[in-house]
């Protein structure tokens, strides 16, 4: 299976130093909670309220999609268990793998920054955003196609969020 082999390969450049950063960038993206805190910040400023209010839609349309429909509906069980790995350094997820959460909560909230006009923060948010995807291959806990789908919910959460916003604002 080409995933596994992706995600074998990714073991070649494990060190110990760019296993803590990995794990720290992973950690990120738990729960949504760097992209929930920023959305509560952004809605508490009177000039990215609208801004924050997007990320906030977007975070719940992909919480919706993600963790209420698709990892049930689809069922796939995580690439640790498909190959055998033991050598995790995280804690092993309880929930199915496909699509990534950690990816698609990222990216719609990287997609509603966008939406929302906010390039220099979307910018670097996406870049966090493409670490925390990564990091979730490097860690073992999703396959290559779980990232790809996890980036297709989030931007469209992010875009749904932004056209949602727009008719509001009509």
């Amino acid at each position: 299976m080409w995933e596994i082999e992706v995600l074998d390969a990714l073991q070649n450049i494990h060190t110990p130093w760019l296993d803590k950063i990995m794990v720290a960038i992973t950690s990120l993206g738990n729960a949504g909670i760097l992209w929930i805190v920023m959305a509560a910040v952004l809605l508490i400023i009177p000039k990215t309220r609208k801004a924050g209010l997007c990320m906030a839609i977007a975070l719940i349309l992909d919480l919706l999609i993600t963790n209420c429909l698709l990892k049930n509906l689809v069922a796939r069980t995580r690439p640790y268990d498909v190959a055998d790995f033991t050598d995790l350094i995280v804690k092993k997820p309880t929930d199915y793998s496909f699509p990534s959460g950690h990816t698609a909560a990222s990216f719609a909230a990287v997609t509603a920054l966008f939406m929302s006009r906010k390039k220099l923060l979307g910018a670097i948010s996406c870049v966090i955003a493409i670490l925390i995807a990564f990091s979730r291959m490097y860690l073992y806990v999703h396959f290559p196609t779980d990232i790809i789908g996890g980036i297709v919910v989030g931007v469209a959460a992010g875009v749904a969020a932004g056209f949602i916003l727009r008719a509001i604002d009509k």
